[in-house]
């Protein structure tokens, strides 16, 4: 799967150097010139890895990264910039920073540092799936909605696993029953209908946004509410 890097660097020809570079290495690229624009660009487009200029019109990438830290956003980050004194560094990483790259760098080291990245994610993805603030663990059978820890049957986590594991993928009642229950399932099959709603009863019992969608006449999907 090609991986999608969100660049947010005010300096238009740095910017388009790296998207240059970057699409060359065959990445999907979306770039932002500012703090605002790079904090939307984020949360709308959910990249699989953030460039961060951390001295920003707007909003500063240090901020940005506290904010998209907050609300769930996993992502890896890296900082660039030309403050290279170690109590910088450290401000970086506090604020939830994955890495931290000094101008002037060449774009071999950042090529390095962005595979380096992406492999760690990628690594680290076959354990868990995310999906905006609801995050499922596959070996520990944890789930989170934001902070919040949400206990659920065996039935309604494999339920969850499997609608988590295709995002945005309408998935047909079918094909629920199949992987869910089982290709021999005798039984009624409004058993989805009654589990996607203990389902949303548990992820929405703080008044959270409905992640999980129904399709009428085809079946359910995670994603926003349109």
């Amino acid at each position: 799967m090609v991986s999608h890097i969100l660049v947010v660097e005010d300096e238009e020809r740095l910017a388009q150097l790296l998207k240059l570079e970057l699409e060359y290495e065959g990445y999907t690229i979306t770039v932002a010139n500012d703090g605002l624009s790079g904090l939307s660009a984020a949360r709308e487009a959910e990249p699989d890895m953030i460039l961060l200029d951390w001295m920003l019109p707007g909003l500063s990438g240090i901020e940005i990264c506290k904010r998209l830290r907050t609300t769930g956003c996993k992502a890896p980050i890296i900082l660039l910039t030309a403050k290279d004194e170690v109590s910088d560094r450290v401000t970086g990483l506090d604020a939830g920073a994955d890495d931290y790259i000094v101008k002037p760098f060449s774009v071999e080291e950042l090529l390095a540092r962005v595979r380096a990245n992406l492999r760690r994610t990628q690594e680290q993805d076959t354990e868990t799936l995310q999906f905006e603030d609801l995050r499922l663990n596959r070996s520990s059978r944890e789930v989170f909605r934001g902070s919040r820890r949400i206990e659920l049957t065996a039935k309604e986590f494999d339920l969850l696993e499997y609608l988590l594991a295709h995002p945005r993928q309408v998935m047909t009642r079918d094909q629920i029953l199949e992987r869910v229950w089982g290709y021999d399932f005798m039984g009624d099959s409004n058993i989805i209908e009654v589990y996607v709603r203990y389902l949303r009863l548990k992820l929405e019992a703080e008044q959270e946004s409905r992640l999980i969608q129904t399709v009428r006449g085809v079946g359910y999907v995670i994603r926003s509410e349109s």
